[in-house]
């Protein structure tokens, strides 16, 4: 699935109004019950981690209940991107969720190819990581997509 590059409306919904835009990136934050979103569009590298980064920091610092990095609108993730999706796993820590929405060949395969799929939570959907991350009793990485 080619990733699209247009904002879906419901971006109007974003708690967050000074979302980090930059050279190729941009980051929205979106709040879903105790869940944190971080939606990304545009290319994770090198000159854009440190917006992730920063975000994923910010988030974190809310203190939410669990934190979903959605690279559905993500059109390039290089190896220090990937690395920086490990990183945001261990910011979040193992008493909080965390999720990374990916699906296609540019976010999706990198990650699978480095073998993250076995270490992130993916999920090929925003849905299904909002329903997993959201259910009652959830057990380990049940309902998990394979991207």
């Amino acid at each position: 699935m080619a990733p699209n590059k247009r904002k879906p409306s419901s971006v109007t919904d974003v708690t967050d109004a000074a979302d980090l835009t930059g050279d190729g990136l941009t980051i929205a934050t979106v709040g879903h019950g105790d869940i944190s979103v971080l939606t990304v569009w545009g290319s994770i590298d090198l000159l854009t981690v440190p917006q992730l980064t920063k975000s994923v920091e910010d988030a974190v610092s809310a203190q939410p209940a669990g934190l979903i990095i959605d690279l559905t609108y993500t059109d390039f993730l290089s190896s220090v991107g990937m690395s920086a999706l490990v990183q945001a796993q261990e910011t979040i820590g193992t008493d909080r969720r965390f999720a990374v929405v990916a699906d296609g060949p540019s976010t999706a395969r990198p990650i699978k190819l480095v073998g993250l799929d076995r270490t992130l939570a993916l999920y090929a959907t925003m849905d299904s990581a909002l329903a997993d991350m959201t259910a009652a009793e959830r057990p380990e990485h049940e309902g998990r997509a394979t991207a």
